[in-house]
């Protein structure tokens, strides 16, 4: 510790770790609730009874599924509870998520928050798990480090004169650097601001807006220069996720912390 070869770590406060479990949680409630949803179609396909739309979740299948029959009453009993199951799952994840919704709003991070949904793909859940597991961001004195915490950072063999650069570390979190993995998928369709991300910018400190447009534009056009050169998209999808940790230490330096 006296020569420097520590590295300072983050202890998470009780609003970080209340936040991780209501990460944790919603994502129990999403996953069972895709369990759910997959039982019921593969229980109507065994009766061969098919949707003549799509087959998706908006609000035209519950109105299709109210219709329909079971051959028998045991099956039609099989089916009602299905849907009934379907439907608490659903309940389940909306009461989470409004839950997640008013903790964050009395967080001290909320609006770092906030901030780096500045970000292209950057919703609330991602923003949220990647705050929950790495906190302030700017306790990084360079967005190099972190990178390093995360784990997007190429992994280094060397012997003597010989150096070999591998794949990433995979240091860190994995829930925070699946999470900045997941939003990168959105550079690789062309730089815009919607309509949704201009009335979030108009929220937020007016250092913080220009961000809003840099990063798209630089994700993307990396993107498509990486894919142009032959790279394999999951390695492609790496180096824009380490970009955007980038972007996102930048952006969290440019709010000030609630109090």
């Amino acid at each position: 510790m006296r020569s420097g070869d520590l590295s300072a770590i983050d202890v998470p406060g009780i609003e970080a770790e209340a936040l991780r479990d209501l990460s944790r949680g919603r994502d129990d409630a999403m996953q069972d609730l895709k369990r759910r949803r997959r039982r019921l179609p593969s229980f109507l396909l065994r009766h061969d009874v098919r949707s003549e739309g799509r087959a998706t979740w908006n609000p035209a299948p519950p109105h299709w599924l109210s219709a329909v029959v079971c051959p028998t009453p045991p099956q039609q009993i099989v089916f009602q509870e299905s849907v009934r199951a379907v439907s608490e799952r659903q309940e389940r994840l909306q009461r989470v998520e409004r839950e997640r919704h008013q903790t964050v709003k009395g967080w001290r991070l909320s609006p770092v928050v906030e901030a780096i949904q500045v970000l292209r793909g950057m919703e609330l859940t991602g923003a949220v798990i990647v705050l929950a597991k790495l906190g302030d961001l700017t306790r990084f004195d360079r967005p190099r480090q972190l990178m390093s915490d995360l784990g997007l950072t190429p992994s280094e063999s060397s012997s003597g004169a010989r150096r070999h650069h591998g794949g990433i570390t995979r240091a860190g979190n994995s829930r925070a650097r699946r999470a900045l993995g997941d939003k990168a998928w959105a550079s690789r369709y062309p730089a815009k601001v919607s309509r949704h991300l201009q009335l979030r910018l108009e929220t937020l400190p007016t250092e913080v807006q220009p961000i809003g447009w840099r990063a798209p534009v630089r994700l993307c056009r990396r993107y498509r220069q990486l894919t142009a050169h032959g790279k394999p998209v999951t390695q492609v999808v790496v180096a824009i996720a380490r970009e955007m940790a980038a972007f996102a230490w930048a952006s969290a330096r440019l709010v000030p912390l609630a109090s």
